[in-house]
């Protein structure tokens, strides 16, 4: 299997730097995606990162990466869904490859719905809090899980 890590990243990630800078930070969309090539050629692995503000796509992503067999682990920031969709949860268990759920706030101290994950219980680890820094800690988490 190639070491590819499929970067998943849920609604409203694309408007990083205008939507609530005092929350998310002022770094944008293209920074995260930098963050991520980074982070996997210093970890020896590729990335394909993606964004959509619809749940149906991001559903069939995981299935093709189920399907292809062409990625080693998924990191995904489910954003709004995270704390909505069961249908994104189910969909994560079906590819059977490592999961990182990423968040650029720390959720858990934020809102009381936003401290509940639909996500966590099928990742294999949580970083939240850390800005987009933390993109690079879970693609290095990734990484670590299938052996690079």
């Amino acid at each position: 299997m190639a070491s590819v890590i499929l970067v998943l990243n849920g609604p409203n990630l694309n408007m990083l730097g205008v939507r609530q800078p005092e929350v998310y930070g002022t770094s944008s969309y293209a920074d995260v995606v930098a963050e991520c090539e980074r982070a996997g050629t210093a970890a020896g692995v590729s990335v394909d990162v993606r964004q959509t503000n619809d749940e149906a796509e991001m559903i069939e992503w995981i299935h093709h990466a189920a399907r292809s067999k062409e990625f080693s682990a998924i990191v995904i920031n489910p954003a709004g869904w995270t704390h909505t969709s069961v249908a994104l949860a189910d969909a994560l268990v079906i590819p059977e490859l490592p999961v990182i759920e990423v968040h650029i706030s720390n959720v858990h101290a934020r809102e009381a719905f936003r401290q509940h994950s639909f996500v966590s219980p099928v990742a294999a680890a949580v970083i939240a809090g850390c800005g987009i820094a933390g993109y690079g800690y879970a693609v290095d988490r990734a990484a670590a899980l299938i052996g690079r």
